[in-house]
C-alpha cells in the first residue's frame, strides 16, 4: 500500500489539507488540496483518500474549469464519486463563481457594457448551453437583481418576449439589461440574436421599460458584444 493510499487521519498533520489550512491559510493550499477538503472523504472500497480523489479529478478533466463544465453524470464516472461527492463539487465551484462576480455593493452602478460582462464572465463564459437573463435596472441604472429567462440547448435558446419582461414589470425596474452566452466562444451575433433584440426592443417601448443593451459574452479578448456599442439597439 503506498503513501497516497493511507487515511489522510494517518499523515503528518502539516501534510493533511484541513490542517494545512488552518496553520497557513487557503492560498497555501493547491486545487487538488482545496478540493479534498471539499470531498471530506475518500473512497472505502479502493482505499483511496480524499486527495487521491481529487487528484484523480483535476487530472482527469484537467482543472478546475473542465470540472465546472463537466455534468453531474460525467464527474460520476470517476471512480469513488457518487452523486453526493458530485454536487458537493459542483456546488462549491458555483459559490466560486458567484463570488468572483459578485460586486462589494450588490446594486452596482452599470457605466458600461464592460461592467456587465466583467459581472457575469465567471458564471457564463465557460458554459456549454446557451443562458438567456434579464439585468433589472433602476433609475440610477443600479442592479436590483438578474433573472434567467431561459436556458437552451448547446446551440440555441428559446425566448419569448413576455417571460424576458415578467420580472422587469414585477419589479417595477426602469431599464433592462438583456444577456447571453454562446458556448461556441464567438460572441457574434446571429440573425436570431439580432431578430431577437429587435423585437425584445419593441416591447420595452410598448411596456415603458427602457432595453439598454444586448450583450453576448464570449471567451477571448474582448470576449464580448454590445448591441449598443455595434449600433444595433
Amino acid at each position: 500500500m503506498t503513501g497516497y493510499q493511507r487515511s489522510i487521519k494517518d499523515w503528518p498533520e502539516d501534510e493533511r489539507p484541513r490542517e494545512r489550512l488552518m496553520k497557513f491559510g487557503a492560498d497555501a493550499l493547491s486545487e487538488a488540496q482545496l478540493l479534498a477538503i471539499v470531498l471530506a472523504t475518500g473512497d472505502a472500497s479502493s482505499g483511496q483518500s480524499a486527495l487521491d480523489l481529487a487528484i484523480s479529478l483535476v487530472r482527469i478533466f484537467g482543472g478546475l474549469r473542465a470540472l465546472d463544465a463537466a455534468s453531474i453524470t460525467e464527474l460520476c464516472q470517476t471512480k469513488g464519486i457518487g452523486a453526493a461527492k458530485a454536487t458537493t463539487i459542483k456546488a462549491a465551484l458555483e459559490l466560486g463563481k458567484r463570488l468572483s462576480s459578485e460586486s462589494p455593493e450588490r446594486r452596482f452602478k452599470v457605466t458600461a457594457p464592460a461592467d456587465i460582462f466583467h459581472h457575469f464572465r465567471p458564471r457564463l463564459q465557460h458554459l456549454r448551453k446557451e443562458i438567456f437573463k434579464a439585468v433589472l435596472l433602476d433609475t440610477k441604472h443600479r442592479v436590483l437583481k438578474d433573472v434567467t429567462v431561459s436556458e437552451g440547448s448547446l446551440t440555441a435558446s428559446l425566448v419569448h418576449p413576455r417571460e424576458a419582461f415578467l420580472p422587469a414589470i414585477k419589479e417595477s425596474a426602469a431599464a433592462v439589461i438583456f444577456l447571453h452566452n454562446h458556448p461556441s466562444g464567438d460572441p457574434s451575433p446571429s440573425p436570431e440574436d439580432k431578430e431577437l433584440t429587435q423585437r425584445l426592443a419593441e416591447v420595452g417601448h410598448l411596456v415603458g421599460i427602457s432595453v439598454l443593451d444586448h450583450i453576448i459574452i464570449g471567451t477571448g479578448s474582448p470576449g464580448y458584444m454590445s448591441f449598443r456599442d455595434a449600433g444595433l439597439l
